[in-house]
């Protein structure tokens, strides 16, 4: 008999995880390892235990999902990741993906889904939600009226820390360059990225040259 897959349950409510932990121990071939209510618990649990699944909600108060999401995969890579969460707007589905998430799951699904998407996220097979599929497949064929809608979203500040992103600047050399602190470098990467939608500053830098950003620069 193959080992039970290793669940690590994280939900802020906890009638909502004590709820997911009783059906799952219902279930043969699952060991619920621990349920917490917090991103920091959670990250701090699987760089011990080593879950093969966390079911992770993406809002709650402290760090939230994406952030723990980020975290934990840096502590425990082969853990999975697997969101469990009432959102599907852009805004909590792209940073997600991009902290390292695998599956995306609403929770408007069965039982049954939920079994088989914990399954299926162990031997590393993604399931996300249609909705969250099609956006996904939205933005990987992009038009260039949409892609430049991305960039409009930037400020001022914020296009000039991309030029320089995709120049090769560092962050430091960059705070020298727009004379701010490095901390506010960093929040304006960090903006940059969520608002285009990419998952480090070489995707940036690449959207800035594909866009024809640093023409005549």
């Amino acid at each position: 008999m193959p080992d039970p897959i290793s669940v690590l349950i994280v939900d802020d409510h906890a009638v909502v995880r004590r709820g997911i932990r009783a059906l799952l121990e219902a279930e043969q071939g699952f060991l619920v390892l621990a349920d917490v209510g917090s991103g920091g618990e959670a990250v701090l649990l699987a760089a011990d235990l080593a879950p093969d699944v966390v079911l992770m909600d993406l809002v709650m108060p402290g760090m939230d999902g994406v952030k723990a999401t980020r975290l934990l995969k840096q502590r425990s890579p082969r853990s999975q990741v697997l969101v469990l969460t009432s959102y599907h707007e852009d805004e909590h589905i792209f940073p997600a993906i991009q902290a390292g998430a695998l599956s995306y799951l609403l929770k408007s699904a069965t039982l049954d889904e939920l079994v088989e998407s914990l399954r299926k996220a162990a031997r590393g097979e993604a399931v996300l939600h249609p909705h969250v599929a099609a956006r996904l497949v939205q933005e990987l064929t992009g038009t260039p009226r949409e892609m430049a809608a991305l960039y409009s979203s930037l400020s001022e500040r914020e296009r000039e820390v991309l030029r320089l992103i995709a120049d090769g600047r560092g962050n430091t050399e960059i705070a020298e360059r727009l004379v701010i602190s490095e901390t506010t470098v960093k929040s304006h990467v960090s903006n940059i990225l969520s608002k285009l939608h990419v998952a480090d500053r070489t995707q940036a830098a690449v959207y800035a040259w594909r866009e024809g950003l640093m023409e005549g620069k």
